[in-house]
C-alpha cells in the first residue's frame, strides 16, 4: 500500500469525518481493517490500545501510530499533516468570519441555539464513553464520578487525578484477582498580541496536548480552566462557541484550540495553538510505537489505560455541567438541549452537524 494512498484516504477522513473520536475510529477501523485490507485488525487494536494509553487527541493519535505502521516516521508525519490540514483550514476560516461578523445579531443567534445543542452533545458522547471504558466495572465507575464532580466544583481538569486514578485502578486489579510577521497575523479580537503572547498560547496548548487522555472532548475543561479562568483570553460565551465550532466541522474535535488561538492572536495564534497541542501527540505515537507491541498486552498497562480513561469521561461529564450552565440561560436553550437529546437519543445516526445546524436556525429565529 502506497504512501499516497493513505495520505489520500487521511486527507479524505480529515475533511468529510464527522462524529468526534469514537466515530473516527470506527471509520477507520471500517475502511483500512475491513475493507481496504490495509491494516491488519492486530495493528489497528495495538494503535487503540496506544492512543488512549498516551496523552492526546485518540482519533489523532490513532491516524499517526497506522501511517507509522505501514510507512514508520514518514506515514505518521504525512498522516498526521493529512488528518489534520483540513478542519485547521476550516476552522481557521470560521474563526476569521466569527471576528469580522461577531458582532452582528445573526451570528449571535446562530450561536445563542448552538450553544444549547453542543451541551447535548458532550453530554450524550460522555454517556456513550461510559458505557464504553466504564461499564459495569465498580472501580471505574468509582474514578469516574470523583472525576465528573472534582471538575464540576473545581471547573478545572485536575490532571494528577488522572494519573492517580490509573495507578489506582492498575494496583486494585492486581489486590483483587490476585517571528518577523506582519501585525495583522497576530491580530485577533482585541489588539495585536505580543510575541509573549504568542509563546504562551503554544506553551499552554503544548501543556494540554500532553497531559490530556482520551476523547477529544476531553480537552474541553482543560481548556475552560486556562482559557477561561486563568488567562481570561476568552469569555464564558466565547469559549462556547468555539466548542461549537469544533462540533460543526470534520475532523479531530480538538482542532477548536486553532479557533481559540485565532481569537486570541490571530492566524499565528492558530497555527501556534495547532502546533501546541498536535506536537505532543505526535511524539507520544512515534517514539514509544516500535516497543509498545512489547508491552501491549500487559495486564498492568491495561488497568492503567482504563484507569486514565474513566477519569477523562468523568472529566467530559463534569466539563458538560460546567458550560451548561453558561449555555442554558433560558427556556428557549433549555428547550433546544431538550430537543436535542430527544432527537439525538431516539434517531440513532443522525449526523451531529445537522443538528447543530437545526438548533442554530432555531437561533436564529428566537434572537
Amino acid at each position: 500500500m502506497r504512501l499516497r494512498d493513505l495520505a489520500r484516504y487521511f486527507l479524505y477522513l480529515g475533511t468529510f469525518g464527522f462524529g468526534g473520536p469514537i466515530a473516527l475510529a470506527g471509520y477507520m477501523q471500517r475502511d483500512l481493517v475491513e475493507q481496504r485490507g490495509w491494516i491488519t485488525a492486530e495493528e489497528y487494536k495495538r494503535g487503540l490500545a496506544l492512543a488512549q494509553l498516551a496523552p492526546g487527541p485518540l482519533a489523532a493519535q490513532l491516524a499517526i501510530y497506522l501511517g507509522w505502521v505501514r510507512h514508520r516516521i514518514l506515514g505518521a508525519t504525512v498522516v498526521a499533516a493529512a488528518f489534520v490540514l483540513p478542519s485547521f483550514l476550516m476552522v481557521l476560516g470560521l474563526a476569521i468570519a466569527y471576528v469580522e461578523l461577531g458582532g452582528l445579531p445573526w451570528m449571535q443567534g446562530l450561536f445563542y441555539g448552538i450553544g444549547a445543542a453542543v451541551i447535548a452533545i458532550i453530554a450524550r458522547s460522555a454517556w456513550k464513553l461510559v458505557k464504553l471504558s466504564v461499564g459495569k466495572d465498580p472501580v471505574l465507575w468509582a474514578v469516574f464520578a470523583a472525576s465528573a464532580v472534582t471538575t464540576g466544583v473545581t471547573e478545572r481538569e485536575v490532571i494528577w487525578l488522572f494519573l492517580a486514578s490509573g495507578v489506582c485502578v492498575m494496583g486494585a486489579r492486581r489486590v483483587l484477582p490476585a517571528a518577523g510577521f506582519a501585525p495583522w497575523l497576530f491580530t485577533g479580537l482585541g489588539a495585536t498580541a505580543s510575541f509573549g503572547t504568542v509563546a504562551t498560547l503554544a506553551l499552554f496548548f503544548a501543556q494540554a496536548g500532553a497531559v490530556v487522555f482520551g476523547s477529544g472532548l476531553a480537552i474541553v475543561p482543560f481548556l475552560h480552566g486556562g482559557v477561561v479562568v486563568e488567562h481570561h483570553w476568552l469569555t464564558e460565551r466565547q469559549f462556547l462557541d468555539a466548542v461549537a465550532v469544533a462540533m460543526i466541522t470534520p475532523g479531530p474535535v480538538v482542532i477548536t484550540v486553532a479557533f481559540i488561538g485565532y481569537l486570541v492572536a490571530g492566524t499565528v495564534g492558530a497555527c501556534a495553538a495547532a502546533l501546541g497541542v498536535f506536537l505532543p501527540c505526535y511524539l507520544f505515537v512515534i517514539i514509544p510505537a516500535p516497543y509498545f507491541t512489547r508491552i501491549a498486552d500487559n495486564r498492568s498497562v491495561k488497568a492503567f489505560v482504563d484507569g486514565v480513561t474513566a477519569a477523562a469521561t468523568g472529566a467530559i461529564a463534569g466539563a458538560a455541567f460546567v458550560l451548561g450552565r453558561r449555555a442554558i440561560i433560558d427556556g428557549q436553550t433549555a428547550a433546544i438541549l431538550g430537543a436535542t437529546l430527544l432527537v439525538m437519543w431516539r434517531v440513532k445516526k443522525v449526523p451531529e452537524p445537522l443538528v447543530i445546524a437545526a438548533a442554530g436556525a432555531i437561533g436564529l429565529l428566537v434572537r
